[in-house]
């Protein structure tokens, strides 16, 4: 009996005192929390990337794939001297590379290249395929030329064709700030920053290694950041991308509320009489009005503020509880040995007139392998897609999506064990879905039909392949997918099914927001009196 008394203080005391510094950040993560809502941190959707680029042209575009070789690589000054420069880490003098090979040395078979527009022109965009950190690197899509480096002439040009109607102003290069954690951004850093003014302003991060917009930031956005992301995710203690203090600060203080959350629950349960009233004929013992309605509210939103602040725990993946997949798939393997290129492929002008000649109108295309072949994908302005692929009688055909069957061969080498089964997504799943702009991975582009693959790994993976694309999507373990009901749905509500609701979902989620923020903020009027109380008696 004295230890189940005990047991009691001690919960009693661990949320009297942890409450009180843990009431003010819950007050504070509830309002970022409805703010981000409405408001998402600063990214660059592929629809808002691909909106800006002229269409592609038959007339003006483009020099075929093979006519690559003959430019020289970023980094290398235009000179007739292949022994000046340094030599390079396979022994050549650099400015040497094999013949047919893209500037730098690599295949074109073994890159990854697309050709777009930078600043308005025609350019191809490549990077080594193999190499997963490797530095991307462009060249004019009209004429052999050298490249130079990404100057503050061409970050303007580029802003210039983002936002036409907006002041420019060039502010320098910076290699991380509040609005720049992203790990995809390392490849493209230093950034050069230009500032917008108009009826749109904000600010663009244009890539050091091809010029292209790869962030943007309204003002707007900027400023709402401040009361919205930066400030739920605790952004002011991060200085990298990744930065173990400030995962371990957000794990430590999400920890404590949890805590804080839990025995509240235990607190408010023992206070209340269920059976019977005090003598004020309340259930609540407490007369006082702070008091009264931190215990009623506390009650009443009990569910949503545990469930939510422990998600919020999950989304750090703490203390080892969803370690990183130990094998993940070989897209290497999916692409496939590449096998020789039909001509046609080779050829922009040809791949556009096709594409035309259906009534598509290419800002963008993409050379992939699956399964060893290579083909073509194509995107609008509306980041719309279609597939053009090489005939055996060397013709061009244009499809909007790939069968399974043609994927399915490629996707059994994505994992050395075979795959337990398969099926053909028609609608989201409750693992594969595409979230709106505002949503932390509101950028991740998840299309349908999708074909959904189960493998019998020792960690159980599921991918998903986007029919339209032929590239993976997704991939999952059993610990992430895990992960996914203890965060993102705890969190989110984000279940298709209630995603399509759109506002109804944000109504629900703002009235428990509000009524989080009541537990909160009565908590904190209850903590500060109880302090200043305290430090009266000294």
């Amino acid at each position: 009996m004295r230890a189940g008394t005990q047991m009691k203080r001690y919960v009693y005391l661990i949320h009297r005192w942890m409450g009180v510094g843990g009431c003010v950040l819950m007050v504070l993560w509830f309002i970022s929390g409805v703010v981000m809502l409405f408001t998402g941190y600063p990214k660059l959707t592929p629809w808002e990337r691909l909106a800006p680029l002229p269409a592609l042209g038959t007339t003006a575009c483009c020099r075929p794939i093979d006519s690559l070789s003959a430019d020289r690589p970023i980094s290398q000054p235009p000179t007739d001297d292949p022994s000046i420069g340094h030599p390079s880490t396979d022994g050549r003098p650099a400015g040497h590379q094999p013949a047919g090979s893209l500037p730098g040395g690599i295949s074109p078979a073994d890159a990854r290249l697309v050709l777009t527009s930078i600043g308005g022109q025609p350019r191809y965009v490549w990077e080594d395929g193999e190499a997963q950190t490797s530095a991307p690197a462009t060249t004019p899509a009209s004429t052999p030329t050298s490249t130079p480096a990404i100057a503050p002439k061409e970050a303007l040009a580029e802003a210039h064709v983002f936002a036409p109607g907006a002041s420019l102003q060039y502010a320098g290069t910076i290699d991380e700030d509040r609005w720049t954690h992203s790990r995809s951004l390392n490849p493209h850093r230093p950034l050069h920053v230009v500032e917008l003014e108009g009826d749109e302003p904000g600010r663009l991060y244009i890539s050091s290694a091809t010029g292209q917009v790869v962030l943007d930031a309204p003002r707007y956005q900027q400023l709402w950041n401040y009361a919205g992301a930066w400030l739920h995710w605790l952004y002011m203690f991060r200085n990298q991308p990744k930065d173990p203090v400030w995962s371990w600060v957000v794990i430590v203080l999400s920890t404590a509320c949890t805590v804080v959350a839990v025995t509240g629950v235990f607190v408010g349960i023992w206070r209340w009489r269920f059976r019977g009233r005090y003598r004020t004929g309340s259930h609540s013992p407490y007369r006082e009005g702070w008091m009264r309605w931190h215990h009623i509210t506390g009650l009443a939103f009990s569910l949503f503020v545990c469930t939510w602040i422990f998600s919020g725990l999950m989304s750090m993946s703490p203390y080892g509880l969803f370690p990183p997949a130990q094998k993940e798939p070989d897209e290497a393997a999916y692409r496939g040995k590449a096998e020789p290129m039909a001509d046609t492929l080779k050829q922009p002008a040809r791949i556009i007139e096709a594409l035309q000649q259906t009534d598509f109108r290419p800002v963008e295309l993409q050379w992939h392998r699956l399964g060893g072949e290579t083909y073509v994908l194509a995107l609008d302005g509306q980041a719309r897609t279609q597939l053009v692929r090489a005939t055996p009688d060397g013709q061009l055909a244009v499809q909007d999506r790939w069968k399974p069957d043609d994927v399915m061969p490629a996707a059994r080498h994505l994992f050395a064990e075979p795959a337990t089964g398969s099926e053909v997504l028609g609608q989201y799943d409750a693992y594969y879905y595409q979230r709106h702009p505002e949503a932390m991975n509101g950028a991740e582009v998840h299309g349908l039909p999708a074909l959904r693959i189960d493998y019998g790994d020792a960690e159980n993976t599921r991918v998903y392949i986007d029919l339209r694309t032929g590239q993976m999507a997704d991939s999952m373990n059993a610990a992430q997918r895990n992960r996914r009901w203890l965060f993102y749905f705890l969190h989110s509500w984000d279940v298709p099914a209630i995603l399509r609701t759109g506002s109804g979902r944000d109504a629900v989620l703002i009235l428990l927001s509000a009524g989080g923020l009541a537990v909160s903020v009565t908590g904190v009027v209850i903590g500060w009196r109880r302090v200043k109380v305290k430090v009266a008696r000294g």
